[in-house]
């Protein structure tokens, strides 16, 4: 069984930067396919961004040209630099691992976008 533990998230200024960082204690982390996703208060959960291995990068349309989804084989992390932050962009964000039926989830993280 794998723990993600997520951190980063918080309050920034629309048109500000955060970088979410996610710690995978799982073995063979180098075969799981990492993704964010993020869910806004009554909306449902969505895929921000995807990186499987071999692949190039996975993004939802509304954040294309501003997050940059990145992995660290050797560290076991997963990292989410978003740029240009909007209002809409505000969310608990999830980080997420899929392999197989292996399929985990983080606790989430707390992105607020206000001025």
């Amino acid at each position: 069984h794998a723990q993600l533990v997520e951190s980063g998230g918080g309050l920034v200024q629309p048109g500000g930067s955060l970088r979410l960082s996610c710690a995978a204690s799982i073995n063979i982390f180098a075969l799981y396919e990492v993704g964010w996703y993020r869910q806004a208060p009554g909306e449902q959960r969505e895929l921000v961004a995807l990186l499987t291995n071999g692949n190039s990068p996975n993004y939802a349309d509304s954040v294309k040209g501003r997050f940059t989804i990145s992995r660290d084989n050797v560290k076991r992390m997963v990292s989410l630099q978003m740029n240009s932050l909007k209002p809409e962009d505000a969310a608990v964000y999830y980080c997420n691992l899929r392999w197989g039926l292996d399929n985990y989830w983080g606790q989430g993280t707390q992105v607020t976008v206000s001025s």
